[in-house]
């Protein structure tokens, strides 16, 4: 008999522990099918974004770390504890590439519609891309025109961009973490988890959610 597993992951596309929990949750997930294929896990991207007060246009990405931080010695120790536990999950992180800090309402509301329309899988995709364009390629996605290249290399439909980029422009109201933050995990609307969470612990939240599944029946 097949088991359903719900899981709700708060992010937001400027944050790179999102992109880093995001690989130990997909590490988490593998692991789960070997132990109990029957599984179903079912992902939900709920968006928050960080930064709501940035402008449209962006900030420069240098300027905005270095005031945030107090000093340019925080920001290379932030930066080197980042790229340790990224490259942990093999993922290269270049902050000396990034000129910008986005706005990313108009990234979230994008990914949001893209969501209405494409299977989970497609809009995973474009996450994907999203987090690709933005740490490693440098893009501004916090752009109408960046977030439309992406989604045509990311091969959704003209008619479907189009009509996204047609709608009026509603301020993004980002998803309601209880003050945790991100990145923040429910599973199954009931057991939460937050912060820097290792493979091993988002796997053992799901083999406890299975539990009380169980003992619910």
């Amino acid at each position: 008999m097949t088991r359903k597993m719900n899981i709700e992951v708060f992010f937001d596309f400027i944050c790179p522990w999102c992109l880093i929990g995001k690989r130990h949750l997909q590490t988490a997930i593998q692991k789960l099918k070997q132990s109990d294929p029957d599984v179903v896990v079912n992902i939900q991207w709920r968006g928050v974004q960080l930064l709501p007060h940035i402008p449209l246009v962006g900030v420069p990405f240098d300027a905005f770390y270095l005031q945030r931080l107090g000093s340019s010695t925080a920001v290379r120790m932030r930066q080197t504890q980042v790229r340790q536990a990224a490259k942990a999950v093999n993922v290269d992180i270049d902050f000396d590439r990034i000129r910008r800090m986005p706005n990313t309402a108009m990234a979230h509301h994008f990914f949001a519609n893209i969501s209405k329309v494409y299977h989970s899988d497609q809009s995973e995709r474009f996450l994907d891309a999203l987090f690709t364009a933005y740490f490693h390629h440098s893009e501004n996605i916090g752009e109408l025109a960046t977030l439309q290249k992406i989604a045509m290399y990311c091969g959704f439909a003209d008619e479907v961009v189009e009509g996204i980029l047609a709608k009026p422009f509603v301020p993004f109201i980002s998803a309601d973490t209880g003050g945790k933050g991100v990145r923040y995990f429910v599973f199954d609307g009931s057991f939460a988890m937050a912060g820097a969470q290792p493979a091993s612990a988002l796997y053992q939240a799901m083999l406890e959610t299975l539990q009380t599944q169980g003992q619910m029946v």
